[in-house]
């Protein structure tokens, strides 16, 4: 990946600001090698535990699959890629980082993606400003509309919850809620102190996140009714809202594989829809895995190119 500036966001120059001095940053090229180490060592540990070959010999062979499969799996990265590119003028080799923060998130723990992001951007960048605000920004609103879908959904659903899985209780959804809304109202209430961008890149983010997570929730539905035909669409309509209640979840690793776990819980193990889903979610880490063995190997040829 070559080293490519970024343009100054909108209302920033130079003369106002005075350029980021990267040789002060040494230890985020420290902390950049130290999250490479950490995925290599995660990505041998979970393929020593995890029967990788054995759950892709049982998913499906239709090709509308995959390319729901390859859709989902890219939407968010993409989205992030398009933020970051109105925001910053990103290079298209920012791609890459962006499936490597992915990766990091999933395999690692919830947000180490954010931080191998912004050494990334510190160290592949001339920005005129720290990126850390910008990085913050998205998050808060990724988290903020995940939020409002969330509830969305949780609202549409909540007549089936019981009928489709009837070991769930109410008090546990009624403590997501709250939680959710707490939070929600939180960052709303206190935006002036949160928030680094203006208003108008405020709502572009805001308006990715929520087509975002739109996508792919229709991206995962699609998935389970070509891997489970004949399923009721009530059905795939709770398991929607019970992935998007796990992806709340703060500072968690593999969210796919502890949605696959609730669900094989929840609806019992030998129901073959539990079995779908712990399907998909193997062929969603097994990705994670390839991905970021690609990524470090990349990483490390880089590095000791002369």
């Amino acid at each position: 990946m070559t080293s490519q500036a970024f343009e100054s966001p909108a209302g920033l120059s130079a003369d106002t600001l005075p350029p980021l001095d990267v040789r002060t940053f040494n230890w985020q090229r420290w902390l950049t090698a130290g999250i490479s180490l950490a995925l290599l060592i995660a990505i041998l540990l979970r393929l020593h535990e995890f029967g990788v070959k054995d759950a892709l010999s049982v998913l499906p062979a239709s090709p509308a699959f995959w390319l729901a499969f390859a859709a989902y799996y890219l939407v968010l990265p993409g989205s992030e890629w398009a933020i970051f590119r109105k925001l910053w003028k990103l290079p298209k080799g920012g791609f890459l980082a962006l499936l490597r923060k992915l990766v990091s998130n999933e395999i690692l723990i919830g947000y180490s993606g954010e931080a191998y992001f912004y050494a990334w951007a510190r160290r592949h960048a001339n920005l005129i400003a720290a990126p850390f605000g910008t990085i913050k920004d998205v998050s808060i609103l990724s988290a903020l509309a995940g939020n409002i879908v969330t509830l969305g959904m949780l609202a549409i659903a909540w007549p089936f919850i019981g009928t489709v899985i009837p070991k769930i209780h109410d008090p546990v959804i009624l403590l997501s809620t709250a939680i959710i809304l707490g939070s929600s109202l939180m960052i709303l209430l206190l935006r002036g102190s949160f928030f680094s961008l203006d208003r108008k890149s405020l709502y572009f983010v805001f308006r990715i996140h929520l087509l975002r997570i739109a996508v792919a929730t229709l991206l995962s539905g699609l998935m389970w009714h070509i891997a489970l035909p004949g399923t009721p669409s009530v059905w795939l309509l709770v398991l929607a809202t019970l992935q998007l209640l796990v992806s709340r979840l703060p500072f968690l690793p593999s969210k796919d594989l502890v949605f696959a776990n609730l669900a094989a819980l929840l609806i019992g193990h030998n129901n073959h829809v539990a079995m779908v889903i712990a399907m998909i979610t193997a062929a969603i880490l097994a990705t994670h895995l390839m991905v970021g063995a690609v990524l470090v190997l990349t990483d490390i040829l880089e590095r000791h190119e002369p």
